[in-house]
């Protein structure tokens, strides 16, 4: 029997003693990885310093800051979130007690990413927590210093049965997804997404899918540009361009392509001075095999801004592409570095068609003062989210669903969300064993030998209403 198998065993073992039932167990293993989080913030930060070069407030703003809030508003919203939830009733169930119910699961599975290793790892495990699900945690390998620091620091403070963290490659990936799980929770790419959701079918086990895609990001020539671009710059550049909701491309009309380059251009000299290269807020590439992907991806564009890198420290400077078409090679992948395409349109019209004729994305951007023109584009394009006149911040609101569609992605989550997407909600109706007489004319035989109309029924359903 494989560690793996060993593993999902136990887990399954423990979830079956009924232990995270209770809310209050659920509480206290919420308050336990926040007491983590807390205690182990240096460890934490040192390992992301390690795997992606970030800085230590960098780290604090993108990864442990927003899973502090998550695990804070779990705490004080479980005995709501996991309460009996009324609905409306029909005149046939007018007297009886008819509600959603939210129950456990029972094992998942989480499969983290490298780019933010704690965010995308641990805020599916609040949601499975407050659930009352156990999770088998699969922190990323490529991030190896935080997958570490994971494996040997976090079983010191939750239930190491139910909570198990699994290290490895690929081969142990695998041989987790050859195991029944109640729920898979996947962050990363299309590609091994499916990979996931094929290797789930087998046991018909529903997936929640973090996926990515292009995000296209539509300048409106009439917006104030200078803003625009700062908060491009801000959302497109940080964590190095590693992030799944980075502006992978500008649209723009040609009359104002200059501009843009030049205010990008003077954002990136205010926000990582005129050497990113030394300056400790900017982040590095993953790896060698990143780097030279990314690197590839210039060939047959126009660098108008940066282009530098250094390979032996996986450094690509803040760099960005004009000219480029929709047939160029860096619009053909997720960039998922710091490189910002420009293609030209001749407006908003074009520019949703090109969004259109590609695979929904995981965010639509669009910057504009005209309100006509933003509502425009949520009504005629498609995608998890739209957000318009910033970048990134939507993934900060708790209660906005975070997620994709179609090839970015299925399910949400994010504060209640989380708590529902790992959730089975129940269907109950408890129904007294009296007033057998309104059941009259639904048991059989249906003829009119009983000698009651279809009226009769439904009139004292009516008065019982009234009563």
């Amino acid at each position: 029997m494989s560690r793996e198998q060993l593993v999902v065993q136990r887990a399954r073992k423990s979830f079956h003693t009924g232990k995270t039932k209770p809310l209050e167990y659920r509480v206290h293993q919420l308050k336990s990885l926040l007491r983590f989080i807390s205690d182990r913030r240096r460890d934490i930060a040192d390992a992301v310093k390690r795997d992606l070069g970030k800085s230590e407030h960098g780290t604090e703003l993108f990864e442990t800051l927003g899973l502090e809030g998550e695990i804070k508003l779990a705490i004080e919203k479980l005995s709501e979130w996991a309460a009996p939830r009324p609905v409306e009733k029909n005149l046939l169930t007018i007297t009886d007690e008819v509600y959603v119910q939210p129950e456990p699961l029972g094992v998942v599975l989480i499969i983290g990413a490298w780019n933010y290793p704690w965010a995308v790892t641990l805020q599916p495990l609040v949601g499975a927590i407050a659930a009352g699900n156990a999770a088998v945690i699969k922190p990323s390998e490529v991030s190896s210093h935080s997958a570490k620091v994971m494996e040997e620091l976090l079983p010191q403070y939750l239930d190491k049965d139910l909570y198990p963290v699994v290290t490895g490659g690929v081969s142990e990936t695998q041989e987790l997804l050859k195991q029944r799980f109640d729920h898979i929770f996947y962050t990363g790419s299309s590609v091994v997404g499916k990979l996931v959701m094929e290797a789930a079918a087998r046991h018909l086990t529903p997936v929640t899918l973090e996926l990515g895609g292009k995000s296209p990001c539509y300048i409106d020539k009439n917006c104030d540009i200078t803003v625009a671009c700062r908060r491009i710059t801000w959302g497109k550049f940080v964590n190095c361009g590693q992030t799944c909701i980075a502006p992978d491309y500008v649209l723009c009309e040609p009359s104002v392509q200059s501009r843009v380059v030049e205010e990008i251009n003077k954002s990136i000299k205010e926000f990582y001075t005129d050497n990113p290269k030394t300056f400790e807020d900017y982040g590095r590439i993953i790896n060698q095999r990143h780097f030279k992907r990314v690197m590839s991806l210039m060939e047959g564009s126009t660098v108008a801004v940066g282009g530098d890198s250094d390979e032996s420290q996986c450094y690509i400077g803040p760099t960005v592409l004009k000219d480029v078409t929709g047939e160029s090679k860096v619009m053909k992948e997720e960039i998922f570095g710091p490189l910002l395409p420009i293609i030209t349109v001749s407006g908003v019209e074009e520019a949703i068609q090109f969004i259109n004729e590609r695979e929904k994305p995981l965010v639509v951007y669009v910057f504009s003062n005209d309100n006509k023109l933003i509502k425009r584009v949520i009504a005629e394009t498609s995608s998890g989210a739209l957000l318009a006149n910033d970048c990134l911040v939507h993934f900060t609101v708790s209660a906005l669903p975070f997620g994709g569609v179609g090839n970015s992605g299925m399910g949400c989550y994010h504060g209640r969300h989380s708590f529902d997407q790992l959730s089975h909600l129940r269907s109950c109706l408890i129904k007294q064993l009296k007033m057998e007489g309104i059941n009259s004319m639904r048991y059989p035989p249906h003829t009119a030998k009983k000698g009651i109309s279809l009226e009769e029924p439904l009139h004292l359903c009516t008065m019982l209403c009234i009563c």
